[in-house]
């Protein structure tokens, strides 16, 4: 229908959208995706059909979101607006065939693509490049089959203006990076797997004619980031040979995110000598074998820097404040700090100290008066424990830091000592550390309103002052410091977890309920909380929260029973914006009436259920799945049988798929023996947002690829 002013709309009482400003208009558009602009709304009148090419609208199409999505509305979009669109982003659309790409040559005015977790051949992508001569910014990945040779003469020098690339690696392979001859940018990603499906062990030596050097002569920014793998660490020291003879003058952010073991070679140190001589850096990330008992931040020199990290390195605070805090100055622009695992970093030597030793408040004080403008903070995978010296808790130093955007603590380092020496945890409320026999917790429901004298101890405990001071904060994690997640990346489900710290005991209810006055929180992990007795705390964050958008929980309260289970559900009723939900708990039961309380999440997308010897009802699934209409990731690893998980996951695909292009069902026992194979088959959107559990604040610098 055309909508037009009229009589009757101005004799009702409500506002006739269509009487606001161009300006105003143009701004709400902006919310709607463009497929929704382009081929719906602008059909409805005149005005709006106008407004819909607006080029505010039309300049940057986002696809990666919209999981509605499908090739035909691809090819109208393209058809309609492709000379207009100048950034095109596709990452994570991996519903999409490979064919859906040639549309993109409808572009001939693109600046930025980005194609990463899209299926594309080489032959594909020399076509599409050949017609894009304005292409400044790709992303795009390598996967087996992948033959340089293939891309034309055109298409390579489309890739000679290129000035930034991301490139994610399922092969051995340089990709278009030697066709770059421009590059100021360079992102790596390295996932690619030591073994075949077939069971062959793979070789990190590129394929024949792989033999091209990179051009880094103009390199700015430098980023790899491995999976685990030796094939992974194999192929990023062939990337950086080149860089080990020449480093660009204009180098200005190096960072190689590699877990485990990563050995520093001859190269690698050439390399590291020739920056401390050469370059000032702005960013800094270097796998831990590099910096581990080396003088090498002593030598580096740092212009105005904006990340560091030194995830699970052995950098004792002393070292930190001398050599990269440089005793407080120029750390006024940096902006995101990553010490996660850093099990030292709070104290002022490491060598005759032990990781549950208390920390020093001094040196967190001169990070937090060096480091003011800090917004992204991750201090997790380490036994924070603060003395009992009134005014210098870790939580009342972090505190001052009020531009703080997202944080990650360990559990063990909101504890509040003054409370933990006057009343000691009771022996009902003491968590069990292995699976024996179950204890009786003996409180079946949960309290809906505390009282005066609970809420007046709540409101005096160092947490709750630190939540009340962030009230911007939009990430939280608290993660227990010897959590692991029952689900590594390319190894068999974790049978037993550690007991949590001593100091994380007293941890519970109270502590999350604190977490409710961040009012603007969008995005919250609670792992390995073990005075976790009725779960209070999580009615009050899905009360207060209400821009919550993801949300995981691990192993909370006792490791036999669900105890939080009726407080969960009673929360999921109020959580209208949550889109991604990820439980990791044992025993887990997942039946009707949890999915009749998460049905009330209208808006949620991804749902993620790990869970030992759980259990689930299909019946519940599969009307689950109706109603949640938005929905388009189901994956549960849990104790059923392979045939029960089989039956149900292709009752889903076989119920939903046609209406929803990107749905993507995995149901799977969790300690089968094939699990790694099933995981290598999840979309990489997935699989690392969600699906896998691993700390994400300050995990990459801000706004690292657009």
């Amino acid at each position: 229908q055309e909508l037009v002013s009229g009589d009757s709309e101005e004799e009702s009482n409500g506002v006739n959208l269509m009487e606001f400003s161009d300006e105003i208009l143009l701004h709400i558009l902006s919310y709607v995706p463009c497929t929704d602009l382009v081929l719906n709304v602008r059909k409805t009148c005149r005005k709006l059909a106008t407004l819909c090419l607006d080029k505010s609208l039309t300049h940057t199409v986002l696809l990666q979101r919209d999981y509605k999505v499908n090739k035909d509305k691809v090819k109208q979009l393209m058809r309609d607006i492709g000379k207009e669109i100048y950034q095109l982003n596709m990452a994570g659309c991996y519903w999409l065939p490979s064919s859906t790409t040639d549309h993109v040559t409808r572009c001939k005015n693109l600046v930025k693509l980005n194609l990463s977790g899209c299926r594309i051949t080489s032959l594909r992508l020399s076509k599409m490049l050949s017609t894009l001569q304005h292409l400044r910014s790709l992303a795009i990945d390598v996967n087996p089959g992948f033959d340089a040779s293939q891309l034309s003469s055109e298409c390579k020098a489309t890739l000679s203006r290129v000035s930034e690339l991301k490139q994610t690696l399922y092969t051995p392979s340089y990709g278009v990076v030697p066709c770059c001859t421009s590059l100021e940018k360079l992102l790596l990603y390295f996932e690619i797997l030591d073994r075949s499906r077939e069971g062959f062990m793979l070789s990190g030596q590129l394929m024949v004619g792989e033999s091209n050097v990179p051009h880094y002569q103009n390199l700015r920014i430098f980023y790899a980031r491995l999976a685990p793998g030796y094939v992974n660490q194999e192929v990023v020291r062939l990337y950086l040979a080149v860089l080990s003879d020449r480093t660009p003058e204009n180098l200005h952010a190096f960072l190689i995110s590699a877990p485990g073991s990563f050995a520093e070679t001859g190269a690698t140190k050439n390399l590291l000598d020739s920056m401390a001589r050469n370059v000032r850096l702005d960013a800094l990330q270097l796998p831990k074998a590099w910096i581990n008992g080396s003088g090498l931040l002593q030598h580096l020199k740092f212009n105005n820097p904006f990340y560091f990290s030194f995830s699970r390195c052995t950098l004792s605070g002393g070292h930190l404040i001398q050599r990269v805090i440089n005793g407080g100055k120029d750390l006024k622009s940096l902006t995101s700090l990553n010490l996660s695992g850093c099990v030292h970093c709070l104290a002022p030597e490491s060598l005759f100290r032990k990781a549950e030793d208390d920390i020093d408040s001094s040196i967190l004080e001169s990070l937090v008066v060096s480091c003011c403008n800090l917004r992204h903070l991750n201090l997790s995978a380490a036994h924070h424990h603060s003395s009992e010296s009134i005014g210098n808790h870790l939580c009342q130093l972090l505190s001052r830091l009020k531009h703080l955007l997202s944080l990650a603590l360990p559990v063990c380092s909101i504890t509040d000592i003054a409370a933990n020496v006057e009343k000691p945890p009771t022996q009902s409320n003491v968590v069990p550390q292995t699976f024996g026999k179950k204890a009786r917790v003996g409180v079946q429901t949960y309290p809906r309103n505390l009282t005066d004298q609970e809420n007046q101890k709540l409101e005096s405990s160092v947490f709750w002052t630190l939540m009340g001071s962030l009230r911007f904060l939009e990430t939280l994690e608290i993660i227990g410091s010897s959590f692991s997640s029952a689900m590594p990346r390319n190894e068999p489900a974790i049978r037993n977890s550690l007991p949590p710290c001593v100091r994380a005991q007293s941890v519970g209810d109270s502590e999350v309920a604190a977490i409710s006055q961040l009012t603007y929180l969008q995005s919250l992990t609670l792992a390995q909380l073990p005075n976790i007795v009725t779960g209070s705390g999580l009615v009050s964050i899905g009360l207060q929260c209400q821009h919550l958008r993801t949300l995981s929980l691990a192993n909370l309260g006792m490791m036999g029973k669900v105890v939080y289970m009726s407080a969960l559900m009673d929360m999921l009723k109020h959580c209208k914006c949550l889109r991604d939900l990820r439980l990791e708990q044992p025993y887990f039961s997942a039946g009707a009436q949890f999915f009749q309380a998460l049905s009330h999440c209208s808006s949620l997308q991804r749902l993620c259920i790990v869970s030992r010897s759980g259990t689930l009802q299909s019946e519940a699934v599969m009307s689950f799945m109706a109603n949640c209409l938005e929905v388009i990731m189901c994956h549960m690893f849990m104790g059923e049988s392979l045939t029960v998980c089989k039956n149900l996951q292709q009752s889903i695909v076989r119920s939903f798929q046609a209406d929803r292009p990107a749905l993507n069902v995995v149901i799977f026992p969790l300690l089968h023996e094939d699990l790694t194979e099933v995981i290598r088959d999840v979309p990489m959107r997935h699989l690392d947002e969600i699906t896998l559990f691993k700390s994400r604040v300050a995990e990459e610098p801000p706004n690292l690829w657009w």
